[in-house]
């Protein structure tokens, strides 16, 4: 096949039964146009493909180009499986954050973990947060005319000079005009501060959140999160953790300018992770206050929702009781146990607590997880290794199956951040584990032996 030039995009494969496969695109191919326009990436692609009437130029594996016309319902799939998912290259980060997470990690890890992206394209495809860094007018340009949205930043912080110093990048200040044409534009936007101590906190804090109502209401939420701190921080800027007292402050400015924005915005727009009621020791709030839980995928309103859908799931239950059916829960002596983050230990012990209130027969071993491989000031399940389980679980009663959250494992697959899979944990410590979901439901159901595996 004839070298592959920029804006070729190889095809893998097409979905079965869909367009492409019916024109006889096939594995090996190469996209050459589109309607005549070359492509770029994947919003090209589907900006372009969208159309009733569609033009593809293709070249065969053995040379030859085809140019197929193709009818069809407008935004229709064609079905073409291209090599990459971004159909380019992915964009790494040009940062050096004095908090980035990637730098916190240990050697001789698999190498996908070490690749700082900072790529506009996956804040819309995935949810990604961005530093707007990388992003060239043409870049802006294509956000606005696609209308793609929304688009999540990682702002840190207003202040120009601040932002250069935290990203270690002498253009890390040059990123507002962009977000003033993203408003403009009316493109949605979500944002983040990841907040150090004694760096971007205090009137720091207080300044950036005051000055975020320059882009509502466009830019729709904003979240507050501490930062991460591993133990493999030698020769990287000193950072400190914060305390029960820091967290308080910090709740305390974030819940005094949600007030002001909410009078005068009707929407309270900034939000607190998770980590700092746990941290301060306080309840969380209730449900209204985390808006439609906008900031859920950065730890935001989590425990809130998990509490909410739990509750709701178990009332189901009772009345499925009282209505004669028979319950879901009624079972006889079951016994298990539960593994999460030490974060999370706290409210999951709560909350079967209530569990077992409505089902007495059902006993719980909950254990919080130590994280030996990153350091004990890394508290979240998600950065749980499958090796500080076996080794913390090991000779433990753990009943007749262990429960595990969803977010241990790598995306679609059964595998750990270590590499550990979920069969060498079943290995390791000879039970049957189940992979818990994100939800009260599935929390629930995995508890009485109910949910899917």
């Amino acid at each position: 096949m004839p070298g592959k030039k920029k804006n070729e995009h190889l095809i893998v494969g097409t979905e079965p039964g869909s367009i492409a496969e019916e024109m006889e695109i096939a594995g090996g191919d190469v996209l050459l146009s589109v309607n005549g326009m070359p492509v770029e990436d994947i919003f090209d692609y589907r900006y372009l493909a969208a159309d009733e009437h569609v033009i593809l130029v293709v070249r065969k594996a053995d040379g030859e180009e085809w140019e197929l016309e193709i009818e069809k319902e407008y935004g229709e799939d064609i079905g073409i499986i291209f090599e990459s998912g971004l159909m380019d290259d992915y964009r790494s980060c040009r940062n050096k954050c004095i908090f980035c997470f990637i730098d916190q990690m240990p050697k001789g890890m698999r190498e996908t973990l070490y690749f700082k992206d900072d790529d506009s394209r996956l804040s819309f495809l995935q949810g990604n947060y961005i530093t707007l860094t990388n992003m060239s007018d043409h870049d802006i340009d294509r956000i606005i005319r696609y209308h793609l949205e929304p688009i999540n930043i990682s702002f840190q912080t207003t202040d120009p000079k601040l932002r250069c110093q935290m990203l270690h990048n002498r253009h890390a200040g040059d990123i507002f005009p962009k977000v003033d044409r993203l408003k403009e534009a009316g493109i949605e936007m979500n944002g983040q501060i990841v907040l150090c101590k004694g760096i971007n906190d205090g009137a720091q804090l207080q300044k950036s959140m005051e000055d975020l109502e320059r882009w509502l209401p466009e830019l729709r939420s904003v979240s507050v999160v501490p930062v991460g701190l591993t133990k493999y921080r030698d020769g990287l800027f000193p950072l400190e953790p914060f305390d029960s007292e820091d967290a308080a402050a910090v709740l305390d400015m974030i819940e005094a300018q949600q007030e002001v924005y909410l009078k005068k915005w009707g929407s309270r727009v900034i939000h607190a992770s998770d980590e700092w009621y746990f941290l301060a020791g306080r309840p969380f709030p209730p449900e209204e206050s985390y808006e439609e839980y906008r900031q859920l995928e950065n730890g935001v309103g989590m425990v809130r929702l998990l509490m909410s859908e739990t509750d709701s799931c178990l009332k189901e239950l009772e009345e499925a009781k009282t209505g004669g059916a028979c319950a879901p829960g009624e079972m006889g002596e079951r016994e298990i146990s539960l593994a999460t983050g030490r974060l999370m230990e706290p409210a999951i012990r709560d909350l079967t607590a209530k569990v077992q209130a409505s089902y007495p027969n059902l006993k719980v071993h909950i254990y919080g997880i130590r994280n030996d491989f990153f350091g004990e000031r890394i508290t979240v399940s998600g950065l749980l290794t499958g090796q500080d389980i076996i080794a913390q679980l090991s000779g433990r009663p753990l009943g007749s199956e262990l429960l595990l959250p969803c977010n241990l494992l790598r995306s679609g697959e059964q595998v750990l951040l270590d590499d550990v899979t979920v069969q060498d944990l079943e290995n390791a410590l000879q039970i049957r584990v189940r992979i818990v979901e994100s939800s009260g439901r599935a929390f629930v159901e995995s508890l009485l032996g109910t949910g899917g595996y």
